[in-house]
């Protein structure tokens, strides 16, 4: 397992800090142009001259928004981290994603919706910033389940360099699985166990009780088969980019052991444990109600090495 050089990486942060310090970036609107409808986004540009690194920005699962908010959370995760990235000299675009928020026109229809349709948007979002010569090179972040999804459209799309927060090492499936086990009664942790079987397998899985219709409906079925069939711990390995894995140290959604299990997989990756960061990148405690305030705050700052090492990945990866 590859140990990161903690004398580099304080370099590379101060000189992140150094070029970061006083340029206010700027945002405007930007938008993919395909064949169902506009996805929406925001490009963050610093104020710096010549062509800049830019990194796109993919958000994690459900109902997220290009800010990292969904119904009931406002953090402005995401926001934040491109902020911040444009005062380092890092561009960035941060879009929602086919059916959400100002990208609601261009959602299929959910029984249409595959895990390939995400991978194939940043795809074609890393294309059109390629083309863009205020762009020196094109990186890709990918943030929770995003971080999947940016794996493989790292690799689809050729891309200068990844970086991953908060991402999961073991498939979707398996996470599920986990996490249903304590909390079902014996006769539907069976009937969960046979439709994930199901699904693992490719195959739809039939009649649904109303319990679990929530989770396995017949419409989202076929995404779900879409998406099991992915592990991030195998798909990593054929990543051949300089290769950035962070994490939280009070993450509660995701444990540590997950980055672990992606650099296991990429030795050569560096592996980032960001001291006091939750899953929403704030500085919070352990605590359950320390940890509520920041995913409904906006208010709260984000975890202050973050940025600083992203953008410093980022830099150094442009100039290799």
């Amino acid at each position: 397992m590859r140990t990161v050089n903690l004398w580099k990486w304080s370099t590379f942060l101060l000189l992140a800090v150094c070029v970061g310090a006083g340029a206010a970036g700027i945002e405007q609107p930007i938008a993919l142009r395909t064949a169902q409808g506009a996805v929406a986004g925001t490009l963050s540009l610093p104020k710096a001259a010549g062509p800049v690194p830019v990194a796109l920005i993919i958000a994690g699962s459900g109902p997220t928004d290009r800010d990292g908010n969904g119904p009931g959370l406002k953090n402005d995760s995401l926001r934040l981290l491109a902020q911040g990235l444009a005062d380092a000299g890092v561009a960035s675009v941060r879009f929602d994603k086919r059916g959400i928020a100002a990208s609601a026109a261009a959602g299929p229809r959910e029984a249409d919706l595959r895990f390939e349709t995400y991978i194939d948007d940043a795809t074609a979002w890393q294309a059109m910033l390629r083309a863009d010569k205020r762009f020196s090179s094109v990186s890709v972040i990918g943030y929770s389940e995003g971080s999947l999804i940016g794996m493989l459209a790292a690799k689809a799309g050729n891309a200068r360099a990844y970086v991953s927060i908060g991402g999961l090492g073991r498939g979707a499936s398996a996470v599920l699985r986990e996490q249903l086990a304590p909390v079902l009664p014996p006769p539907l942790a069976r009937e969960s166990e046979r439709i994930l079987t199901a699904l693992e397998d490719g195959r739809e899985a039939g009649n649904v009780p109303i319990e679990l219709a929530a989770l396995y409906r017949a419409s989202v079925q076929p995404y779900l088969i879409s998406w099991f069939k992915y592990v991030p711990a195998t798909v990593i390995k054929d990543l051949r980019m300089p290769v950035l894995l962070v994490q939280g140290s009070t993450d509660l959604q995701v444990p540590l052991s997950e980055a672990e299990l992606l650099h296991r997989a990429l030795p050569g990756a560096h592996l980032v444990v960001v001291p006091g960061m939750n899953h929403v990148l704030k500085e919070a405690p352990l605590d359950k109600e320390g940890q509520t305030r920041t995913y409904t705050d906006p208010a709260f700052p984000l975890a202050p090495t973050l940025v600083p090492t992203i953008a410093a990945f980022l830099r150094k990866a442009s100039k290799d």
